[in-house]
């Protein structure tokens, strides 16, 4: 390309050339502005609750008729706010990583405060709507009530409600927000715990390539559909689809420490329930390493190994278990890859949950 050498004024004409390119450009942005400001681009309306057509009836006691998209605004702010903690370094979303399914991922126990180690592994938040009871030992039934045993506990956020209602209080921007959800600017505990619950609930996982090919949009592979088949055999008794959790208590044969951890016996007071934890769901299991209450298994291959040969007898050992559940290294395989189907990129990337 032939270069200009013609000076004008000072100035090659190259350089000329250069600004009027650039003054030409900028012309350009400022009319994308005004044709933007005139012609905005329409904001998607807020998604509220919906029912997927495979799950089942929702069992909390809720009214999701009463989410709407400021109590989720609020609700989403306070859960990725550390104020909720006693000295401000530690919020919901510390460790409930949406990445990870919510889960605090590579964490076999949740940090709290002060860097203080708690006795159980964070279980991911997902389909909570569907759950008649929450943790590990069903201490709680109703999901408005989920966020007080991390605020008060100890070993997480260590603070009180009314603390925390008097943070909000001289906050600059929560009076306004909580005025705009529930219509007048008056802060309390149960308004925040209702936003909570608003945010929480939405966190609906039914996008995954299971779900897919429940909804006949999609085919297992051979290996997928071996692997749905031994799962079918082996552990749907305990994990039942489609939430892939039948929401009991069982004593699953790990070897445990009672002196530091009862499960559900802390809540029932009942002998039987030693050692029994709640069946979590398998959904996003690929991604919410590591396994179990205390976080004790860092794949998925640790945890078939431990029902393959690993159990521990115990008088209530799960009936289900007490001959263990032989599987080849092959079939152990195939299970693990119909446990990846479960995964659901959407809901981990969806921006409705994002922090930022």
């Amino acid at each position: 390309m032939m270069k200009y050498k013609v000076k004008l004024k000072g100035f090659s004409r190259s350089f000329l050339k250069k600004e009027w390119a650039v003054a030409l450009s900028f012309i350009i942005l400022l009319a994308c502005k005004k044709d933007m400001d005139q012609n905005p681009v329409p904001q998607e309306p807020f998604k509220g609750f919906y029912q997927p057509e495979h799950f089942p009836p929702i069992l909390q006691p809720f009214d999701v008729t009463k989410i709407n998209e400021k109590s989720f605004a609020l609700g989403k702010r306070l859960f990725y706010d550390p104020i909720l903690s006693r000295d401000s370094t530690i919020a919901c979303g510390s460790c409930h990583i949406q990445a990870s399914a919510f889960t605090h991922h590579g964490h076999d126990v949740s940090h709290g405060i002060e860097d203080k180690l708690g006795r159980r592994n964070a279980l991911p938040i997902q389909n909570l709507m569907w759950q008649k009871n929450f943790l590990w030992d069903g201490g709680i039934l109703n999901l408005e009530l989920v966020a007080i045993s991390a605020i008060t506990s100890p070993v997480e956020m260590d603070e009180t409600l009314p603390n925390i209602v008097e943070k909000l209080k001289r906050s600059k921007v929560y009076p306004q927000m909580f005025k705009e959800a529930f219509g007048t600017n008056e802060i309390t505990s149960t308004k925040m715990l209702i936003a909570l619950g608003h945010f929480m609930a939405l966190f609906i996982s039914d996008k995954s390539k299971y779900d897919e090919v429940k909804r006949g949009k999609a085919q297992f592979t051979e290996q997928e559909q071996r692997g749905y088949n031994l799962f079918k055999q082996h552990c749907e008794a305990c994990h039942r689809e489609p939430l892939f959790t039948d929401q009991s208590f069982r004593n699953n044969g790990l070897q445990h420490f009672f002196s530091i951890d009862k499960g559900r016996y802390e809540i029932s007071l009942l002998d039987g329930d030693e050692g029994k934890f709640k069946v979590p769901s398998l959904r996003n299991i690929e991604i919410t390493a590591p396994y179990m209450h205390d976080g004790r298994f860092s794949t998925l291959m640790d945890v078939l190994n431990h029902y393959s040969s690993g159990i521990q007898n115990y008088p209530n050992l799960d009936p289900l278990l007490i001959n263990k559940i032989p599987l080849t290294e092959q079939e152990k395989n195939d299970i693990i890859a119909f446990l990846k189907t479960l995964t659901d990129p959407s809901f981990i990337r969806d921006k409705r949950f994002s922090e930022f």
